[in-house]
This record gives structure tokens, sequence and C-alpha cells, in this order.
């Protein structure tokens, strides 16, 4: 399977002080933003940092999901429809900023697929600012 890009989520409480440590002390590149995230690069992958909008301050830390492995591929219905008939569990969600699909692995790790237009479109339409 090709990948069109690969990167990281990280899942974050401390979503401000998070994004300014990888923008400001480890100098990572800003290649999109909203209030909730922010896209960097990461070699010829990217890390985005997001506010854990799951985490409600009940659940023990140990058991928050702090990181997803994304793909972003130019079909993600294609490669949801191939997980099925493999039987594996995925949650498909469209958003007007993009189509992505969340399922884990067999070690429990999240992992996702992202549409990559969207994507692209997001980071041309940053840069366009």
């Amino acid at each position: 399977m090709k990948f069109d890009r690969t990167g990281i989520i990280l899942y974050t409480i401390e979503y401000q002080k998070c994004v300014e440590f990888y923008e400001k002390t480890i100098g990572l590149t800003k290649m999109f933003g909203t209030e909730n995230l922010t896209c960097f690069e990461f070699g010829n992958s990217y890390l985005m940092v997001e506010l854990d909008d799951e985490y409600d301050g009940t659940q023990n830390d140990s058991e928050r999901i702090k990181t997803c492995l994304r793909m972003n591929i130019p079909n993600v219905k294609k490669l949801v429809d191939k997980l099925t008939e493999k039987n594996v569990g995925v949650d498909y969600q469209e958003h007007s900023w993009g189509t992505v699909a969340k399922f884990y692995d067999p070690d429990g790790n999240l992992c996702a697929f992202k549409d990559s237009e969207k994507f692209e479109k997001q980071i041309a339409d940053f840069k366009a600012h």
C-alpha cells in the first residue's frame, strides 16, 4: 500500500503548551492550524498536535489514548471496505474538513486513514494567508 503522507497525532490536554513546545522549543515549522489542532512538518511526515476533546478529567491518564498513526490516502472508503472485509472494526467519519476512518491494530494502537485531498487543501489554505 502506498500512502500520500503519513503522520502522528498527539492528543493532548495541554494543547497550547505543546504547540509552543514543538514550535518554539523544538523548532518545527507549522503547516496549518485551527483553534484545537496544529500540524507541523516532521521530516517526511507530519506531527499533528490536537486537543484531546474526549478527555473530561475523570479518566485515569494511563487510560487516555495519546497517539494515533495517521495514513493519508486518496480513497478512505475503499480501504475501509477492505478492513471491514477482514473483520476490523472501523469508525468511519465524514466531516467538512475531510474523511477519516479510525481503527485499532491488534495491540490496541489507534490508527487512522485520512483523505489526502482535503488535508492538502488545509496546507494550501494556510500558506495562502
